[in-house]
């Protein structure tokens, strides 16, 4: 028997700007809770119970920096905004243990459609 996998992954956004740079990131030198909000989300699983079912990853730029802080739940391609620490609470309590995603953290259709297929992304970029 196997290792079982992770029921989540939580891919939460750890980029962060250097100070002076005009564009928004996910981690700001400006928002002191931006910089502890993995950390915060580790925990959380942990005290749960529930860090063997869930793992949070630290990623880069996942490219919605105007809404950060920002994490990825997957499966489900569900893209949270505008993190903070009570956001990733209810996001712990409503979707990871309860399974229904928290509609009114999640981003904005206008900058979160359907995915690409690869097939379209090919031909955009002059493939075959």
């Amino acid at each position: 028997m196997g290792i079982p996998q992770p029921t989540f992954y939580i891919f939460k956004c750890e980029q962060s700007a250097p100070p002076g740079f005009p564009k928004p990131s996910c981690v700001s030198q400006n928002n002191p809770e931006s910089q502890q909000l993995f950390q915060y989300l580790a925990q959380k699983l942990m005290e749960k119970g529930i860090i063997a079912a869930v793992q949070p990853v630290r990623t880069g730029c996942l490219n919605r920096c105007q809404l950060g802080p920002v994490m990825l739940v997957e499966p489900g391609h569900h893209m949270y905004v505008g993190l903070d620490k009570q956001k990733i609470d209810r996001i712990i309590e409503e979707h990871i243990i309860g399974g229904t995603p928290v509609e009114e953290y999640l981003i904005p259709q206008e900058y979160w459609d359907e995915p690409m297929s690869i097939a379209d992304v090919i031909k955009m970029a002059g493939g075959a």
